[in-house]
């Protein structure tokens, strides 16, 4: 799947789960319900998968923690805030720069409309 099917997969998922939850649970509820329906798709399917960092010649192990990676394709990003602000654009972005992904989604909950809480970030897509 390219990374636009696969990124109306998630949205269809997170949909479902926001008209059944709605807003206002901790972000690790979201992860789980996300993580347990996509692994219904039979897609390959990380959760909190942590990488390294190179800088010159120091590696740093567990450098940053992804919530959910698709495929090695997809980078979710899970948020329940106000609002999305730029510090969470820059987080997504410096993680699909760091592990090579062209697309990435913060899925904020807390979000009264679903759609509204989806911001898409692209690398190079």
């Amino acid at each position: 799947m390219t990374e636009n099917e696969l990124s109306k997969v998630v949205f269809d998922a997170g949909l479902k789960i926001h008209k059944k939850l709605g807003a206002g649970l901790f972000e690790h509820v979201y992860e789980e319900c996300l993580f347990y329906e996509l692994s219904k798709t039979g897609l390959w399917i990380e959760r909190q998968k942590l990488f390294p960092i190179i800088y010159e010649d120091l590696k740093i192990e567990n450098a940053f923690r992804l919530d959910i990676i698709i495929e090695n394709k997809l980078i979710l990003e899970i948020k329940t805030v106000d609002y999305i602000n730029s510090t969470h654009k820059a987080q997504l972005l410096t993680y699909l720069k760091m592990t090579d992904c062209k697309l990435g989604l913060l899925l904020n909950f807390q979000s009264d409309v679903f759609k509204n809480g989806v911001t898409r970030m692209v690398n190079h897509l």
